[in-house]
């Protein structure tokens, strides 16, 4: 009997192993050897427990042996699990262990007669109904009962479709919390499941620890007040501070978008598009400073250097987007031979922080701007990079925030120092799509597509400031509420975004 005992603990130390290298990894022995000797392990798991009258017990076939109840269901009558014809032997085989020595193993008309008679235990258990559960797939080498339900000498009753709910606490939770606020059904019955919430959030254990904390309203998430920060989010005292595409974002797409993805820092990590432009505009501006001549070899090789480092879903994808990052820097050196107008490159990658008002407010703007140039009046022209697949309309392009934002920083002394201090007049501004052709009548495929904007100088540019005001309004006041639209498709915060039905509270 030692040696069964000392067999058995050695399988379970086997297994808790097993569950351990699924759970954390490869830990090492000792640290797992540590985690099992800070646990409190009982002696002996299979000792009887007490029991409470009005309860469900549940139990092995075996554990039910001399026990009897009014009501007994045997679930789960499958093919494969009764009869069970598996060996019930481990690696050490310590089921072949008899008085006598070690026994031969049960044949499988042995095991077949075993499985019977614990099936004919577990049926005989009930005193007054017998309930006997299994499932029959549509598919022959699906799921089937058992051959014992025919031996029952019962017509199996075929139940068809899915039930109304899960046979589980958390459902007849989930349905009476549903039938207290439906308006459709009548006022007993409304009461009735408010009733039966408040039995279950009031049963506990011997212990005092609740049975059911979800019947509770003060464990429903969506009962609780909003919760509110007792720091601002910025000080009022000082300047808001803004980027082009945060005031986008806060004025024309989604102030909420903006708060979840720039304050909260939530957004999703860097992806494969991102990592494209960001190599792109790496190229284009090393062939503005001058760093690297303008030949498409060589930026091909300084493409090659570094392409591996950006995590492509699959080697073709790889090579797909290489082709289209050759074709963007074919468009960008066309574009950056060509007479643009009489404009000269002042400036690559030029950092830029003004301070300036908006109605009410304070706005420090920061940002970066690709590309800036002097035309032939010697006015300031502000060139942004695009490897984007969308571009917007000429309608949104006369109002884009950001190249509007690129005029007003202009305006305010940011490319000062590259006019040999002499503040320029900003004289427009443009888009440059590298992934996009431009139309015919503009050259064809082979030169990128421009989009520009006009100066922003007197009442043209007013617009601006309505828009540096709003932002600014928002961000002081919190007031992040959620806008939908084309930009939702690939937001990061759908889930839990209360513009949307799958993020939307369900409370009432």
């Amino acid at each position: 009997r030692n040696a069964d005992r000392d067999l058995d603990a050695v399988c379970a130390l086997f297994a808790t192993a097993a569950r351990a290298e699924e759970r954390t990894g490869g830990r090492g022995a000792l640290n797992f050897l540590e985690q099992i000797d800070a646990e409190d392990i009982a002696a002996d798991t299979l000792t009887r427990r007490a029991v409470r009258p009005d309860a469900v017990r549940l139990m092995t076939a075996h554990r039910a042996k001399g026990l009897e109840w009014r009501l007994v269901v045997v679930a789960g009558v499958q093919e494969g699990l009764w009869p069970d014809l598996r060996r019930r032997g481990s690696l050490l085989e310590a089921d072949r262990i008899g008085r006598d020595g070690l026994a031969e193993p049960l044949t499988p008309g042995a095991l077949l007669a075993e499985e019977r008679r614990l099936f004919y235990v577990a049926a005989t258990r009930a005193r007054e109904r017998l309930v006997v559960t299994a499932v029959k797939a549509p598919a022959d080498d699906g799921d089937q009962p058992s051959r014992f339900l025919a031996e029952l000498g019962v017509e199996p009753a075929d139940v068809t479709g899915r039930p109304r709910r899960p046979l589980a606490v958390a459902a007849l939770v989930a349905e009476l919390r549903a039938t207290t606020v439906d308006p459709r059904v009548s006022a007993p019955l409304r009461e009735a499941a408010a009733r039966r919430l408040a039995r279950l959030a009031a049963l506990t254990d011997e212990d005092g620890r609740p049975l059911v904390p979800a019947a509770h309203p003060y464990r429903w998430w969506g009962m609780w007040d909003p919760t509110e920060s007792k720091v601002p989010l910025r000080d009022r005292d000082q300047p808001v501070t803004l980027s082009g595409s945060a005031l986008d974002q806060l004025a024309n797409t989604c102030a909420l978008q903006w708060f979840l993805g720039r304050e909260v820092k939530a957004d999703a990590p860097a992806t494969t598009a991102q990592g494209f432009g960001n190599v792109v505009h790496v190229l284009a501006d090393e062939v503005a400073s001058g760093h690297t001549p303008a030949d498409l070899a060589v930026l091909m090789e300084r493409l090659e250097s570094v392409w591996n480092a950006l995590a492509f879903d699959a080697p073709w994808k790889s090579a797909q987007e290489k082709a289209n990052a050759r074709v963007a820097l074919e468009r960008f050196l066309k574009w950056h031979v060509m007479d643009r107008a009489g404009r000269t490159p002042v400036a690559s990658e030029h950092d830029f922080d003004v301070t300036l008002a908006a109605g009410d407010y304070e706005v420090r703007i920061r940002g970066q701007m690709d590309r800036v140039e002097a035309d032939g009046d010697g006015r300031a022209y502000v060139v942004d990079f695009k490897t984007g697949k969308q571009a917007p309309t000429s309608a949104e392009v006369a109002r884009h925030p950001q190249l509007a934002v690129y005029q007003l920083a202009v305006r305010e002394g940011a490319v000062d120092d590259a006019f040999d201090g002499v503040r320029p007049e900003p004289g427009g501004a443009e888009l440059v799509h590298l992934r996009q052709g431009a139309p015919k009548r503009d050259g064809g495929e082979t030169l990128p597509k421009v989009q520009a904007q006009e100066s922003q100088e007197g009442p043209a540019g007013e617009w601006v400031g309505d828009l540096l005001a709003t932002a600014a309004g928002k961000v002081l006041d919190e007031r992040f509420t959620p806008t939908t639209g084309q930009h939702c498709s690939h937001c990061a915060f759908r889930a839990s975004c209360s513009a949307r039905p799958e993020g939307r509270q369900v409370v009432e």
